[in-house]
């Protein structure tokens, strides 16, 4: 019971600290509700479509584009400013529709479809993938009638009208891939790609530099009060330690909550996500209780606390995956508990695995988490005896 009343005195003392509240709830809020707004509004193709009144198949073209899974189609005008906007990244690829395109194809003469892209090659082939495919399934509707109305001495336009209504009640073909052995080794991409490492960061980060309360705790004779009282050191260690986990827990809720709510992030299976969760925490915990006794003042963890935090979490690939980086630091990497935790998240997340495939990551981590919280004891102990 000690141990909780002094938990729950430290709580009461960082909730008027708004300092401190700001650092650990509003500040990690605002960054991903922005980093969530920007990544979730980054995903279809931005083509532009050049056509100047586009009639009969040419407007047909215009509209399968606009059927295009993945693909947001703008009007882009004339090709000049379409190539002007290619080249600002408003957008990522155009297509020319030729005003002739209609005649072309009536004519039974083949049709150039230019699309001008521009970005990385992976941008590029996206884009043209997604073009050649709607053009592709205008193509084949147009060729079907074609046949047909020449067979049948009719016109195209009827043909073209039953080709539509012999394509809607055929039943569909449904090409079904499964990758067999395929996981991946990064997290999916995405929000749900930022999600588990903003969590792997924040609690971190704000544990160590949560650490500039228990420096001025000492300094305002806090712990010498409580000592004064019938409470043993045990508990004021003990106290400010479960405070401090208290606090990593309401932040990694925060985030999985808005991580789940507003972007819909699928955190893999609960029962792994919450052992993960709770055991990062605690390493946090572990962090944050040893910054206050390593530093000598609060100043001196609030801006040195976060730096460390940032090298660690670009350390162990939580800036960036650790596939991209040559071995040697891959290896160094994993000196730090966050590439462990990463490692965890993207067997959950990318994989589809379980509590039983986490282990030797958890294994690790709860290492971590109790050489930290016995050091980190030990230290305050001493500091307070």
């Amino acid at each position: 019971m000690r141990v909780l009343a002094f938990t729950g005195i430290e709580l009461r003392r960082l909730l008027r600290d708004r300092t401190a509240l700001f650092f650990m709830v509003l500040l990690p809020t605002v960054i991903i509700l922005v980093i969530g707004a920007t990544i979730a509004g980054i995903g279809d193709l931005r083509v532009g479509v050049v056509a100047a009144n586009p009639t009969g198949l040419a407007a047909d073209l215009v509209d399968e584009l606009h059927t295009t899974r993945g693909v947001e189609v703008r009007e882009a005008g004339d090709e000049a400013h379409a190539r002007d906007a290619l080249r600002r990244g408003e957008l990522d690829a155009v297509v020319v529709v030729p005003a002739d395109l209609d005649a072309t194809l009536r004519a039974g003469d083949e049709a150039m479809i230019p699309v001008l892209t521009t970005g990385s090659q992976s941008l590029q082939q996206a884009a043209r993938s997604s073009v050649a495919g709607a053009v592709a399934r205008h193509a084949s509707r147009v060729l079907a009638a074609t046949v047909a109305a020449e067979r049948l001495g009719t016109d195209l336009d009827s043909q073209l009208a039953l080709a539509d209504a012999t394509q809607s009640v055929l039943p569909a073909i449904t090409v079904h891939t499964e990758t067999v052995d395929g996981g991946t080794n990064a997290l999916p991409g995405g929000f749900g790609t930022s999600a588990p490492t903003m969590l792997v960061l924040f609690v971190f980060i704000n544990s160590l530099a949560g650490g500039a309360a228990i420096i001025q705790a000492r300094r305002l004779g806090i712990y010498q009060r409580a000592l004064a009282a019938p409470i043993r050191t045990a508990h004021v260690v003990l106290g400010e330690t479960l405070a401090y986990a208290v606090i990593g827990l309401v932040q990694s809720a925060l985030i999985v909550t808005i991580g789940t709510v507003l972007f819909s992030v699928d955190w893999g299976d609960p029962l792994a996500a919450t052992a993960l969760i709770c055991v990062w925490v605690l390493v946090g915990t572990g962090t944050g209780v040893l910054a206050g006794t390593l530093f000598g003042t609060p100043e001196q963890a609030s801006a040195i606390g976060p730096a460390i935090g940032i090298a660690f979490g670009m350390l162990g690939g939580a800036m960036w995956p650790l596939e991209i980086v040559p071995p040697a630091m891959r290896t160094i990497g994993h000196a730090v508990p966050h590439a462990w935790a990463i490692d965890a998240w993207t067997e959950l997340l990318s994989r589809g695995g379980g509590i039983a495939d986490i282990a030797a990551p958890l294994a690790i981590l709860g290492g971590f988490a109790v050489v930290l919280l016995a050091v980190a004891g030990v230290r305050l102990g001493r500091r307070l005896d």
